[in-house]
């Protein structure tokens, strides 16, 4: 298989770089005032500027020869048919067809996937109507107050982040919690926070094996069960299951009819669209759930439909490509000025770093080139006052996605105005503060009122001064609603798609995270054992020996 980096585009994309690598992007806005004009794609109420970016319409177009040169046509086409492109488990990647409302069948193995998923939605459906309604009631007949999610990885953070982001539109009467750290105090602390008459459990693990979910799972059966005087009923009225384990959820004391199902070609990274959204389901009901697949299912028809030129998926994801392999820009600042994303850092951070941190690419060999960005983020303006000094001076190149909605989900009185526009007015000062910097000359007529005063403040001059020419895209949107945020997901899936398509890697297993875990299940034993370990390397051993002493 020839490498991309033998392509036609690739080398030339290497010989563009070179020409355009001294260019600051403070000259490409003063040579053409319709910079903007000619470098935005707009989708529905999002907007999604790229103009700030070191790119020229010549660079766009070889990063399209490039898209066209690694078939990315042909693979988007067996990502939404169904074909087993997790090749390493031999699964399909479907969670497309989690949230598709086309009427089109899709096929894994033969067999047409959308009925299951179609009995799925409406199980969801009831549930959440029940609980939300009242009809569902704990095991003394209260209603339920508190959902408590315990899941990890994707089965934590997709529900999380949206419950968090989307939390204007919640149940006034139910109030979510999400615990996935193994930690103790992570259950204990969630715990704390409620009354087991009015609490629901959702357990959200796949096989029911997973050791941090269902240590915890145990953990809040215990403490149930403590309160209900050992009395197994109450696990009926107080949890349930998502899973397909029918026979691990029968053991834990759970109605295998209060079990929603998924299924193996559902990634967990991508898993909030299946029946791991049943807490957002329960908590924003399923209006505003429905709403949030159909904003997703728009954007998969946008990446499926658009030319690669205006496809804001692909051209997010060549620009990364055109950072990460060309300039050796090596990470990515996800910056959400909207605190209801707050969490978008760390679902993304998963999303894109657990589907391509690869070094082995599909055809068995070690690729070539740099994968996979560092990802990573804060709020605005927190960040603000934290890592942008980095960002604006440090000595690394940090491209940046500025993420915001034009209204404020909190609009009580002029006060929340006030705050919005103060927001607003950060998020497009950093942008165009990164992209211009400030000269030497700039910061001595800010320093020297006049000649007289040249001279004192010289030492303070270099310090003061900023090279811009740091990239950013901004991402604006009417409001931040469920739709919006379906769509904003599904860009970002589809870039990390791209991006694995080009550097010839399958972005959909996780086998580091496996290994961790095989490891794990090794080390856990000799934590029990009264002697002195020594089955591991030196470090390991004492580690083991010296927690073992001190415990």
């Amino acid at each position: 298989m020839t490498a991309i980096t033998d392509s036609t585009a690739w080398k030339k994309l290497v010989e563009h770089h070179q020409s355009i690598q001294a260019s600051h992007m403070r000259d490409f806005f003063a040579q053409n005032p319709q910079r903007f004009d000619e470098l935005h794609l707009k989708f529905n109420d999002i907007i999604v500027d790229y103009s700030k970016n070191k790119i020229t319409n010549e660079t766009l177009k070889l990063l399209i020869d490039l898209v066209n040169e690694a078939n990315l046509t042909q693979w988007r086409e067996k990502l939404f048919t169904g074909e087993k492109i997790n090749f390493t488990e031999n699964r399909a990647a479907l969670h497309t067809a989690l949230r598709n409302q086309s009427n089109k069948p899709v096929l894994v193995d033969g067999v047409d996937i959308m009925p299951a998923i179609k009995k799925v939605r409406a199980q969801i459906t009831n549930f959440s109507n029940a609980v939300r309604s009242g009809k569902w009631q704990g095991f003394t007949g209260k209603k339920i107050k508190t959902i408590v999610n315990i899941g990890i990885g994707g089965s934590d953070l997709g529900p999380a982040m949206v419950c968090q982001a989307l939390k204007a539109f919640g149940h006034p009467e139910l109030t979510p919690i999400f615990v996935s750290n193994v930690d103790g105090a992570d259950i204990a602390q969630a715990l704390q926070q409620c009354d087991p008459e009015t609490t629901l459990f959702i357990v959200a693990s796949k096989t029911f094996t997973t050791q941090e979910t269902m240590t915890n799972a145990a953990t809040a059966r215990e403490w149930l069960l403590t309160h209900f005087g050992n009395d197994k009923a109450a696990i009926r009225a107080h949890f349930v299951a998502v899973s397909t384990n029918k026979r691990a959820v029968s053991e834990f004391g759970i109605d295998v009819e209060n079990m929603f199902e998924f299924w193996d070609w559902v990634g967990g990274r991508y898993s909030l669209w299946s029946a791991i959204g049943l807490a957002i389901a329960v908590y924003l009901g399923m209006d505003h759930y429905e709403a949030l697949l159909s904003g997703a299912h728009e954007m998969d028809q946008h990446f499926l439909d658009a030319p690669l030129e205006k496809n804001i998926p692909v051209l997010l994801a060549m620009i990364g490509i055109w950072y990460i392999n060309f300039f050796e820009y090596n990470t990515l600042a996800i910056l959400p000025y909207d605190q209801g994303l707050s969490l978008l850092p760390s679902y993304l951070q998963q999303a894109d770093m657990e589907s391509n941190g690869k070094f082995i690419g599909r055809d068995d060999e070690h690729v070539s080139v740099h994968t996979g960005p560092i990802v990573w983020g804060e709020s605005g303006t927190n960040g603000q006052h934290a890592f942008y000094q980095l960002i604006h001076q440090g000595t690394d190149i940090i491209p940046t996605d500025f993420i915001m909605p034009i209204k404020s989900q909190y609009r009580p009185n002029s006060d929340a105005d006030k705050h919005h526009k103060v927001l607003i007015s950060n998020f497009i000062a950093q942008t165009r503060a990164l992209m211009m910097g400030k000269t030497e000359d700039e910061v001595r007529r800010e320093l020297f009122p006049t000649e007289e005063d040249y001279g004192e403040l010289e030492h303070l001059v270099k310090h003061k001064s900023f090279q811009g020419n740091r990239p950013s895209n901004s991402i604006i949107f009417e409001e931040l609603n469920p739709k919006t945020l379906g769509s904003l997901l599904a860009i970002y899936e589809h870039k990390i798609f791209v991006q694995g398509v080009i550097w010839n890697i399958n972005s959909f297993d996780q086998w580091g995270v496996e290994y961790g875990k095989q490891i794990a299940n090794l080390v856990l034993p000799e934590l029990n054992v009264n002697r002195d370990t020594t089955a591991f390397d030196s470090s390991t051993n004492n580690l083991i020996n010296n927690f073992k002493k001190n415990r």
